[in-house]
C-alpha cells in the first residue's frame, strides 16, 4: 500500500511542470550542437518545440534532408533561420557530396525562394547575393520577386546575372529601387545604362551617375547633363564623373553652384580651355552672390526648417499634402538622422511596416505615417496599414526595431 504524500510535499503539476521545463531545456541544448547526431537532430525537428526547431534549422550539422523537412515549418522564425543558413552550405558542397545531399539541398533553397513571407525570401537573397554556386533559375525568381527588398539585393550584386536578364527586368517596369539597385551594379554595361536612362527613372537614373563603374556613352551623359538643371539630385553625382564631355562640363557650369563649379575646376585632367571658361562662369556666379544657383530644394527648405526650429510635425504634414516627396525625403533622413539614400530605399519598398518603423524612429505621430503611405507612396487598400484605435502604431516597439535594423538603420 502505498505512503501518503508529506505534507511538504511538491505539487504533483509542479513537479510535471519542472519535469518537462527540464526536458525542454535538454532539448533546445541538443538542438544547437553540432556533435548530437543527424538522427537525433531529426528527430527534434519533427518533435521539437518552435524554439526547438529554430535550433535545428541554424544548425549547421543538421543533415539535408532535415533542412528540406524545415524548409515546410509553419512557424516563419523556422524557416528564416533556415534561410540565414542554408546558403552558406552550398559553398561546403563538393563535388564528393553524394547527388541525394546536393539535390535536397537545392530543394530546400528553391522553397524558400519561393516562401509565402517576403522576409524569408529576403534573409535568403542577402545571403545568396554574391554567390556564384546557387543554381540560376533560383537566383532569376529571387531577382524578378515582386518585393523590391528581395529582389534588390541580388539585382544589385549577383554575378550569375548577365546583361540580358538585367535588361528584361528593366523592360518589367520594376519599381524604382529595383531600377536603382541594378544602376550600382559594378561593373554596368552601356548597354544596361542606356535602358536605365530610357525608363526615366530619376532615382535610378541619379544611382547610375554615381556609379563609377558604370558605362555610359557620352551622348547618353550630354542628354542627361541638359536635364539636369531641373533635377537637383543628378548635379553632384554628374559633377563627380571623371568622363564628361567638354559640351556636358559647359553645360553644367551653366546652371549649377558656385561651390560645384569650383570642383570642376579643380578635377584632373582638365584642358587650360576649360579652365578658363570654367573660371569666368565661376567669378561671373560670385560677382551675382550665385543667383543662378538652384533655390527652393528639397534638401535647403528642410536645412531652413531645421535652423529655424520648424522641422516638425506641422512641416512634414504641409509637405505630405503638397505632394512634396522630395521634401518628405529629406524631412525623414534629417529628423531620423538617417541616409536620405535608405529613407529612398524603405519608400521604395512599397511596404507600410518599414515606413511607418521610419516615422515612429523620426518622432513623428502615426497620422504621418498613415498619410506617407496614402499620399506619397501611393498604397492601395489592401496594403495600407493603419493605426491602432485611431492614433496609435500597430506595432510593438521591437517590431518597429526589427523593420528598421533590416535597412540597417540603429535605434
Amino acid at each position: 500500500m502505498p505512503k501518503p504524500a508529506a505534507k511538504d510535499a511538491m505539487p504533483r503539476e509542479e513537479a510535471l511542470a519542472r519535469l518537462e521545463a527540464h526536458a525542454r531545456m535538454a532539448r533546445d541544448e541538443l538542438a544547437g550542437r553540432t556533435d548530437a547526431g543527424s538522427d537525433v537532430l531529426d528527430y527534434l525537428a519533427h518533435n521539437g518545440a518552435p524554439a526547438t526547431r529554430r535550433a535545428v534549422a541554424a544548425n549547421p550539422a543538421a543533415p539535408a534532408h532535415t533542412n528540406r523537412f524545415l524548409a515546410d515549418d509553419g512557424d516563419d522564425e523556422v524557416r528564416a533561420e533556415l534561410a540565414r543558413k542554408i546558403a552558406r552550405l552550398m559553398p561546403r558542397l563538393s563535388a564528393d557530396e553524394s547527388t541525394r545531399i546536393r539535390e535536397l539541398t537545392i530543394a530546400t533553397l528553391e522553397r524558400l525562394a519561393g516562401d509565402q513571407v517576403t522576409r524569408v525570401r529576403a534573409i535568403l537573397a542577402e545571403e545568396i547575393k554574391t554567390l556564384d554556386c546557387i543554381p540560376k533559375f533560383i537566383v532569376k525568381s529571387l531577382a524578378k520577386d515582386i518585393e523590391a527588398m528581395v529582389a534588390a539585393p541580388i539585382l544589385e550584386y549577383s554575378p550569375l546575372l548577365s546583361d540580358a536578364d538585367l535588361m528584361e527586368v528593366i523592360a518589367a517596369g520594376q519599381a524604382e529601387e529595383v531600377l536603382a539597385a541594378i544602376a550600382r551594379r559594378k561593373p554596368l554595361n552601356a548597354d544596361v545604362s542606356e535602358a536605365i536612362v530610357s525608363s526615366l527613372d530619376i532615382p535610378a537614373i541619379a544611382a547610375l551617375i554615381a556609379n563609377p563603374d558604370a558605362a555610359i556613352r557620352e551622348q547618353t551623359l550630354d542628354e542627361i547633363a541638359a536635364q539636369a538643371e531641373k533635377i537637383q539630385s543628378w548635379q553632384v553625382p554628374l559633377v563627380l564623373r571623371a568622363d564628361l564631355s567638354r559640351r556636358a562640363i559647359l553645360r553644367i557650369a551653366s546652371f549649377v553652384g558656385s561651390n560645384l563649379i569650383e570642383q570642376l575646376v579643380g578635377r584632373y585632367g582638365l584642358d587650360e580651355d576649360i579652365k578658363r571658361e570654367l573660371n569666368k562662369e565661376l567669378r561671373q556666379r560670385l560677382q551675382n552672390n550665385d543667383k543662378y544657383a538652384p533655390a527652393g530644394s528639397a534638401l535647403r527648405d528642410v536645412a531652413d526648417a531645421r535652423a529655424s526650429g520648424r522641422l516638425d510635425e506641422a512641416f512634414v504634414d504641409s509637405a505630405v499634402n503638397a505632394g512634396q516627396r522630395e521634401s518628405v525625403i529629406q524631412a525623414l533622413a534629417a529628423l531620423g538622422d538617417v541616409p536620405e539614400f535608405t529613407v529612398r530605399k524603405i519608400l521604395a519598398s512599397r511596404s507600410a511596416k518599414p515606413v511607418t518603423a521610419l516615422v515612429w524612429h523620426a518622432g513623428l505621430s502615426m497620422r504621418i505615417a498613415f498619410k506617407i503611405q496614402s499620399f506619397v507612396m501611393k498604397l492601395t487598400a489592401a496594403e495600407l496599414l493603419p493605426a491602432r484605435a485611431g492614433v496609435h502604431f500597430p506595432m510593438t516597439e521591437d517590431e518597429m526595431r526589427w523593420h528598421l535594423g533590416y535597412f540597417e538603420v540603429r535605434v
